[in-house]
């Protein structure tokens, strides 16, 4: 255990908390509920949106940006959008000294300033589709906040795409949620449970939201990405539509499709330890950090050159850093980078040159391996994959063994507080039922699993019938 992290059987939130510190990631602002990111964050996140940005352009879309302001007339174009988004809204009234003639919102999503634009670019079937994804920043005023997590302000990407037909649209919504979900397992290393939203829980202005849900180590669920069939609601609102092969007018079909900085979070949470921060390889800024080791002074530049000269060829293959400062003792350089979760630290003293070999420490499982330097880098690369393919098989066991099918309410209630999880349970479908689980557990349907099988049963709440099983958990 890291000196100043808590525990995270004593204290799991303090412990996250603790984690984001010292691994200097964040922290709070002078502008309540908003956050810093600092480098070692910021640079997690530019891996996210790095891999993110090259999965949607090879699915064909293109970035673009639209205002960070909407003018309060388009807010209130789409009812079910603004009564969904309005608690939230924080509201521009003055500006350049004046009060401003019309009231402008501070982004909290972007569908209505993009389909009052989108009015002005489709005209024919030939105008589609469009497939736009921006990446921004988004403001929702939050009552409780938590870093990375659930802030008031927060980075996002949000894709915004219209069609000629409901089946373009239904297949642009499932494409974005398989990218989600390859997303989370290939590089996050989380595996999540894939399946769409209940009426209740739905994006605000959405015939249906699809999403990814993933466990974090103390059994709670993250929603880690959701996909958004919007139909024509926004198109109708907006009275966008377009003169189709037969020359009818139609109204366009929507979709949209966003993850945030709360990815960031969810790496954190579900795979760093009561040392500190523990990346997946992919999503690490730095891959490798090697520690040349002396005792006496006249030792140090004969290891600097032989770090240097053991990774001249790695320069442009693989993300690496000598760690020379001579200010520092190896002790301190080994627990500041464990704290920072950089996955492979290689150790090099005297000794080991003599041997021609190196000490590497694996940051999942604090191994320790002496490996010859022929082929070292090889032999890293190769290292680095299966310490991504550890933390996944570790996460989806974690996942796995606190997934539970249960049948009673009594049983559910009481295993919900501990172990807590995720619960395979039958629901009628009535939003009374659903709200019971909010009201006695804090618990909701996260999702109803795309491949549940249809199981005739009963509902765990009210004894209806139920055609299948709905998960249930605490979330975030």
């Amino acid at each position: 255990m890291a000196k100043g992290i808590t525990p995270r059987k004593e204290d799991y939130s303090q412990w996250y908390l603790d984690v984001i510190a010292a691994a200097d990631l964040a922290e709070h602002s002078a502008v309540k509920g908003c956050m810093v990111i600092k480098p070692n964050g910021y640079a997690i996140w530019e891996m996210i949106q790095g891999q993110l940005d090259r999965m949607f352009k090879e699915t064909g879309h293109v970035n673009a940006y639209f205002p960070l302001f909407i003018p309060e007339s388009l807010m209130h174009k789409e009812a079910e959008h603004v009564e969904g988004f309005a608690p939230e809204c924080a509201v521009v009234t003055h500006g350049g000294g004046k009060k401003l003639e019309e009231a402008l919102f501070v982004r909290p999503t972007s569908e209505t300033i993009i389909w009052s634009t989108y009015k002005n670019w489709i005209q024919s079937y030939r105008d589609l589709p469009i497939l736009i994804n921006q990446w921004a920043n988004v403001v929702r005023w939050e009552m409780r906040t938590r870093l990375f997590l659930r802030t008031t302000e927060f980075l996002w990407q949000e894709g915004h795409t219209a069609h000629a037909s409901a089946a373009e649209a239904e297949e642009e919504t499932l494409k974005i949620l398989d990218v989600y979900r390859r997303f989370a397992e290939e590089y996050l290393a989380a595996p999540v449970y894939v399946g769409f939203k209940s009426e209740k829980e739905k994006f605000a202005g959405a015939v249906r939201t699809y999403c990814i849900e993933a466990m974090m180590q103390d059994r709670k669920a993250l929603q880690a990405g959701t996909s958004h069939n919007l139909g024509q609601n926004f198109s109708k609102a907006f009275d966008v539509t377009f003169q189709d092969e037969q020359g009818k007018l139609q109204h366009v079909y929507a979709t949209s499709w966003g993850v945030s900085t709360r990815l960031v979070g969810a790496l954190i949470m579900t795979h760093s330890d009561d040392n500190g921060l523990v990346l997946p390889p992919r999503l690490a800024p730095l891959k490798v950090v090697l520690i040349p080791i002396w005792k006496e002074d006249a030792e140090m530049e004969r290891m600097r050159q032989h770090a240097q000269a053991l990774t001249a060829s790695w320069q442009g293959k693989i993300s690496f850093k000598i760690d020379d400062r001579d200010q520092y003792r190896p002790g301190y350089k080994f627990n500041e980078w464990e704290k920072r979760g950089i996955p492979i630290r290689i150790e090099i003293g005297p000794k080991d040159v003599a041997a021609q070999q190196v000490v590497v420490v694996r940051r999942d499982t604090g191994e320790k391996i002496a490996m010859p330097q022929e082929n070292l880098l090889a032999k890293i690369e190769a290292l680095l994959e299966e310490i991504q393919n550890n933390l996944l098989q570790r996460a989806r066991a974690l996942r796995d063994d606190n997934t539970f099918t249960v049948d009673a309410y009594d049983d559910f209630s009481a295993r919900i507080e501990n172990p807590g999880g995720f619960f395979r349970v039958h629901w009628c479908g009535s939003e009374l039922c659903e709200n019971k689980f909010q009201e006695t557990s804090r618990a909701t349907i996260r999702t109803i699993p795309l491949d549940e099988t249809k199981e005739q049963g009963a509902c765990i709440v009210c004894g209806a019938p139920s055609k299948g099983r709905v998960l249930v958990a605490k979330s975030y």
